[in-house]
């Protein structure tokens, strides 16, 4: 399961992490992030150890929102040793994901 980040915590979180991130920037009354939610939550199950996996809720956390230029969600951003690696906007299928956490 997905753990949930904010503003407050997200530079621990994700920007300090030793190991590669997957962000969901999500809003609760958005159809495609219920759609995208479940994946995420297989891939933290399938990549824990090896990948942290969090959410955001952009109308919870408007500073990383804004930070990050979020405009369309879901966007699921990846990121290695603090920095974006990649980026993703809409629903994407699981393999994207996985194959993208490989990289």
């Amino acid at each position: 399961m997905a753990k949930e980040t904010t503003d407050a915590n997200f530079k621990r979180d994700v920007i300090e992490s030793d190991i590669p991130v997957m962000v969901d920037f999500w809003a609760p009354w958005c159809g495609p992030c219920r759609m995208v939610g479940p994946v995420i939550d297989r891939i933290s199950e399938k990549m824990a150890g090896k990948v942290s996996v969090f959410k955001i809720n952009v109308d919870e956390n408007p500073v990383t929102s804004r930070q990050y230029g979020i405009t369309g969600i879901p966007t699921v951003i990846i990121f290695k040793n603090g920095q974006i690696d990649r980026e993703f906007v809409g629903v994407q299928p699981e393999q994207v994901y996985l194959s993208a956490l490989a990289a």
